[in-house]
């Protein structure tokens, strides 16, 4: 048990940790103002004039904001979804391999997409799914007619998708492996006893066990649901899919810098921000109800 008369010094090692979030997180907030403002750059925040609400309703009457945020809750849902799926598959089977220098090979080959950037992974798939990359000569192999894949609404999303699975199952499998891995093993030699094949002692022992976990990771990827992957989105993306691909933070960079619609692209980042706020407390509360997880 920690002594308290050196407690002292434990908040001296995180003086360091909470003047960079100061400087770097709470002092920006100050910005939040030029989304109630005609923000001029020339005249500063303290000079620019003040107009209320008006970047607000005039987000409200765009049509494209609509599709903006449909575009992001599809996008990072689907992701949200299929990486859990995957990666407690992935899991599962991993847990099975027997042969150890087998298994440590596999994990690290699909761990190792997660520590490689977007900006490298990008120009991998640009090359990939271009009009003479690889998919296309294997469509054209089996009789298949070779198309632009990124710049085709029907299929940007989807490759958006399954790409970011790719890269991130592998990683987000490891909580799932470390709930395995404290599954009792006498439940598993006991299952045997009674007949259970292996299909039964994953199905019966296995998904109940890491049930819990897989509810909490759930619950606390409800707070990122806003956030569909900025850095995937920005390097693949291009005018011809902002269809079905635009989401909020490739709008507000738009909007907000490269247009130079100061205020607007702040007004569409605050309402963000607060929609995620929210999401955020929810998922904490589910997360105490379901998987008695709590922060406080």
């Amino acid at each position: 048990m920690t002594d308290k008369k050196t407690l002292w010094q434990y908040h001296v090692l995180l003086i360091p940790g909470v003047i960079l979030l100061f400087i770097f997180n709470v002092i920006p907030m100050g910005g939040i103002i030029m989304a109630f403002q005609d923000f001029v750059p020339a005249r500063g925040i303290l000079g620019s004039e003040f107009v209320g609400l008006r970047h607000f309703r005039t987000m409200m009457m765009f049509p494209d904001i609509r599709q903006v945020f449909a575009n992001t809750l599809i996008i990072a849902t689907s992701k949200i979804v299929l990486n859990i799926v995957v990666a407690v598959a992935f899991a599962i089977l991993l847990n099975e391999i027997k042969f150890l220098a087998y298994k440590r090979f596999v994990q690290t080959i699909v761990y190792m997409p997660h520590f490689i950037s977007w900006v490298i992974l990008a120009v991998m798939f640009n090359n990939i799914f271009s009009y003479t990359g690889i998919f296309n000569q294997i469509v054209a192999f089996f009789g298949g007619e070779p198309q632009l894949w990124l710049v085709s609404n029907t299929w940007f999303r989807p490759i958006i998708i399954v790409t970011d699975v790719w890269k991130s199952f592998g990683f987000g499998a490891i909580i799932y492996l470390a709930a395995i891995s404290n599954i009792d093993p006498n439940m598993y030699e006991a299952a045997s006893i009674d007949g259970a094949g292996r299909m039964r002692k994953i199905w019966h022992i296995t998904l109940p066990t890491i049930k819990p976990t897989v509810i909490l990771v759930s619950t606390l990827a409800l707070g990122g649901i806003l956030s569909a992957g900025f850095e995937q989105i920005f390097t693949m993306i291009s005018p011809l899919v902002y269809e079905t691909g635009d989401i909020i933070d490739t709008y507000v960079f738009r909007m907000g810098l490269i247009r130079m619609q100061f205020s607007f692209g702040t007004a569409v980042g605050l309402l963000r921000s607060v929609v995620a706020l929210i999401l955020i407390l929810l998922s904490y509360k589910l997360a105490q109800k379901f998987a008695g997880y709590s922060i406080f």
